[in-house]
């Protein structure tokens, strides 16, 4: 009799133990960091799927977060406050070399993505030189295309002054007015909403010739090990319309960001006079 309950007893403890552990191995709440700058106002939407299959996968609660530019995003990251990151390049970058991010998987985009410089048609500039004491735009901090590979390209040129744009178009907008000389974007931002103004036409001064990779799906390094593998099978597992809806490839390794994060590296220090005026980058 006293065996009997002894070994009750034993059982019903390392049940109980063994069903502590393994919730104790998983997260009860896992925080999906989402740049929605240029995405719309319907991400939470968008993202709902997602968010269910995570839920059901990974018995954790998910919560997506939106972050409306880049700049909210990077203190985001830079505080470790996101598990799970869709980070566009620049951001990827920056995750990865600086913050210790793990990419899993890729995100959906151009391949041949390109970052320009552009000014108006009838604009005297011909040259990057030129832009010499003129004001320029570029685009946020963290933004690949509007920020670290312009930035990079402008070495060694004193500007009057350098103006962040909140989006691409605000850019375009601010050339077609006539408030800076320049601006940065990617092309295909360019042709996206080069249209918008009328008879006004824009004209490349500089084109980068090197290739941006996409962004990525990231896991935070305070993620523990096993959860991250986790959390990389059921995206992987995830039905197409998921993937999709989210946009990011489930069967395709992570981009190579070892270029981009020279330049983020190098332009860093760079970028701390962004703010003077007459603004060096030097």
């Amino acid at each position: 009799m006293f065996f009997n309950r002894f070994l009750s007893f034993s059982l019903l403890f390392y049940t109980l133990l063994g069903c502590a552990s393994s919730e104790l191995s998983g997260q009860k709440k896992l925080v999906v960091g989402v740049v929605s700058y240029g995405k719309g106002s319907n991400v939470a939407e968008r993202y709902a799927p997602l968010k269910t299959h995570l839920e059901s996968q990974l018995k954790s609660i998910i919560e997506i977060e939106p972050a409306y530019n880049e700049v909210q995003a990077v203190q985001q990251i830079e505080r470790k406050a996101w598990d799970i990151v869709f980070a566009p390049p620049g951001l990827a970058a920056i995750a990865i070399s600086e913050d210790q991010y793990l990419p899993l998987l890729p995100q959906t985009g151009v391949e041949t993505e390109r970052s320009v410089i552009v000014v108006r048609q009838d604009s005297s500039v011909t040259q990057l030189n030129d832009l010499a004491n003129q004001t320029v735009a570029l685009g946020q901090v963290g933004s690949a295309t509007g920020y670290y590979l312009p930035i990079y390209n402008l070495y060694g040129i004193t500007f009057a002054g350098i103006r962040l744009s909140p989006t691409p178009r605000t850019t375009l907008e601010w050339i077609n007015k006539g408030e800076v000389m320049a601006g940065a974007l990617s092309v295909t931002e360019l042709n996206q909403y080069r249209g918008d103004f009328g008879s006004t036409k824009f004209r490349i001064l500089a084109r980068d010739t090197h290739q941006i990779p996409s962004g990525s799906v990231l896991v935070g390094s305070t993620v523990e090990r096993n959860a991250q593998e986790q959390i990389r099978k059921a995206l992987e597992t995830a039905p197409a319309s998921v993937a999709a809806a989210a946009e990011y490839v489930t069967n395709a390794k992570p981009p190579d960001y070892s270029y981009l994060t020279k330049v983020v590296k190098r332009v860093r220090p760079i970028a701390k006079r962004i703010k003077e005026k007459p603004a060096p980058l030097y």
